[in-house]
């Protein structure tokens, strides 16, 4: 008897969209302490554009707009090789329709987002699994998960929004959450209309701190509304705007060209935070800058314990909600593709697999 089937977007290796193929998998079968979910909604983020393009790779030295399609990186992946081929899908919006045999059979029909970043060896150890880069993910009609890592929510939002929060919000939370951002900080958020961007401002505007955001000119009321109190286009002279030594803390996953600058705006003791770096990863760092001033430089990969559990309780509680941009269904992943690296989008893109 053959194995029941779905459809997933398997992506065969390193490249363009091409390397996206829409085809017939089996459903995966839980095992003892596995769920299994229905994919209600799934996210679109860099990350897997990124590895796709393989752009981790030490040989990429550009923004994640210039890697480029054409070059086979072995070395792409986030941790190790990229496990081609195989389903990618980080943000999942899911209903749990198996459980193991050591799982609950109550949790049936929960609705649920997945925590996307997975501690390997628990939370003192920082070695990390992340759903649809180190294993099969979400771009697919079915995906099979650790049940701790699946968290019930109770809500009225969209399964697109909830599909919106893993990735984005928990890489703000933790950024935040390991930067220490509390009331009246002064923060500022290169690249605050994107899903991280804008997630970080609602969130760093829960914890009660001041938010200035850089973004372009045709985004700004958009960021004014997740909270923003003062906006500053791309092209401005933050230093000549905001003062040298005005800012708490940066919250920079841009990186590129203006890193020297993010350094010079921070305060004495003041604490850069990163998890990306989508402008380029090669900056230009004078060591004097950070050790005279005392900076802090915080890199934010492996989500900390609290994260995940705190998001729930936030969109609980009514204290934070994502924008969505537009969705696609699930089969024209490469057009939702394709609009996210435009960046002419606001918020997020998701992708709905077949009903």
């Amino acid at each position: 008897m053959s194995a029941p089937m779905m459809m997933a977007i398997v992506t065969t290796g390193t490249g363009g969209t091409d390397k996206l193929e829409n085809r017939q998998v089996p459903i995966p079968v839980p095992r003892p302490e596995d769920v299994v979910l229905k994919v209600l909604a799934a996210g679109v983020n860099n990350t897997e554009i990124n590895t796709r393009l393989g752009w981790y790779s030490s040989s990429v030295r550009d923004g994640t707009a210039d890697a480029g399609e054409d070059a086979a990186r072995p070395d792409g992946g986030w941790n190790q090789a990229t496990p081609f081929p195989f389903i990618q899908g980080t943000d999942c919006c899911g209903e749990i329709v198996a459980v193991g045999e050591a799982v609950d059979k109550r949790r049936l029909g929960e609705r649920v987002i997945v925590r996307a970043c997975m501690r390997a060896h628990g939370f003192d150890q920082m070695e990390t699994r992340w759903l649809g880069s180190d294993f099969d993910g979400a771009f697919a009609e079915f995906v099979l998960v650790p049940a701790g890592e699946a968290f019930r929510v109770d809500c009225e939002w969209s399964d697109a929004e909830l599909a919106s929060i893993p990735c984005a919000y928990g890489t703000a939370e933790n950024m935040l959450h390991r930067a220490g951002v509390t009331e009246g900080m002064r923060v500022l958020v290169p690249g605050a209309s994107g899903g991280v961007g804008s997630a970080v401002i609602q969130l760093a505007k829960r914890r009660g701190a001041e938010v200035i955001a850089i973004t372009s000119p045709s985004k700004r009321d958009l960021v004014v509304g997740f909270g923003a109190d003062r906006v500053l286009a791309r092209d401005d002279d933050p230093v000549a705007q905001l003062g040298a030594e005005s800012i708490d803390i940066v919250v920079d996953n841009v990186g590129g060209a203006n890193f020297g600058v993010m350094l010079a705006l921070l305060r004495r003791g003041g604490r850069y935070v990163s998890s990306g770096a989508i402008a380029g990863p090669i900056v230009e760092l004078d060591m004097r800058v950070m050790y005279l001033k005392d900076i802090t430089l915080i890199g934010c990969t492996a989500w900390d314990e609290p994260i995940f559990p705190n998001l729930v309780s936030y969109i609980e509680k009514g204290e934070i909600r994502p924008l969505v941009s537009r969705t696609y269904p699930l089969d024209r992943i490469a057009e939702a593709q394709d609009a996210f690296t435009t960046k002419a989008h606001a918020g997020k893109i998701v992708l709905i697999p077949p009903a």
